[in-house]
């Protein structure tokens, strides 16, 4: 069954291929992306979705040997989608089908900001990436969490504060441009969806308190979700609210 317009993708970040730009035209803020590619292009037909270093992009036309996408202006600004160049590497992944294998985590395609490559260090055939991350993504990250970086499904091996750690693994390395990626480059970043899902609903249960008038505002570490945790909100009176008895009494 094909999607109708509208109907959102789910990738899994195992990219598929390495693809190469080889045409980009600007039209403004705008990008035409001509990329040469091979393994995604089996069975894929105009209007479908392949993500590029992440980003969902439709496929406009197609031949044997490349696909070509259009790059709006906002994607183009908050990827770094527009700063490719001829003949740069780039992550492909086509979207799921129903009953394939999710070898990776649910990715969707919506790059929620970018990070900076910090540091990089060599350990033995792997190697540790440092990356500095905005706050509309570092609130979701969470140690053995998941993150994809530029479409690529990774395990977060350290986060604190505005930067984060992930391991690339030899395969990782030859098979995506992670292994390419030197500190100063720019990558895309998605927080885990379930994640996200569940500080939304937190938000709701546990709302963000008013701040005092004059005060700095709260930081914390995961939307709606005061510092200290859900159980700082956990009052006697929140408990009876929901059904709950209060310790050593017996209700009926």
């Amino acid at each position: 069954k094909r999607r109708g317009k509208g109907e959102a993708d789910v990738f899994s970040g195992i990219v598929e291929e390495m693809g190469e730009v080889v045409r980009l035209r600007r039209q403004g803020e705008a990008m035409e992306l001509a990329i040469r590619a091979q393994a995604v292009l089996d069975g894929t037909r105009i209007g479908d979705s392949i993500a590029v270093n992440g980003v969902c992009l439709t496929v406009r036309e197609m031949d044997r040997r490349s696909f070509v996408a259009d790059v709006m202006p906002e994607t183009a600004r908050v990827t770094n989608l527009g700063a490719l160049t001829p003949g740069a590497a780039v992550n492909l992944e086509r979207a799921l089908r129903l009953g394939d294998r999710l070898g990776g985590h649910l990715v969707t395609g919506h790059v929620d900001g970018t990070g900076r490559v910090l540091g990089r260090l060599e350990l033995d055939n792997a190697f540790l990436l440092e990356i500095a991350t905005p706050p509309e993504v570092s609130r979701y990250l969470v140690p053995k969490g998941s993150v994809a970086v530029d479409g690529v499904s990774l395990t977060v091996a350290r986060c604190e504060g505005d930067r984060f750690t992930v391991s690339i693994i030899p395969h990782t390395a030859a098979r995506t441009n992670l292994g390419r990626r030197r500190p100063g480059d720019v990558v895309n970043l998605e927080a885990d969806l379930i994640g996200k899902y569940v500080a939304s609903l937190l938000a709701e249960i546990w709302p963000a308190p008013a701040a005092a008038p004059g005060a700095a505002p709260e930081r914390r570490p995961t939307a709606g979700v005061p510092a200290g945790g859900p159980a700082a909100r956990l009052t006697p009176e929140f408990l009876a609210a929901h059904g709950f008895a209060a310790p050593g009494r017996k209700e009926g």
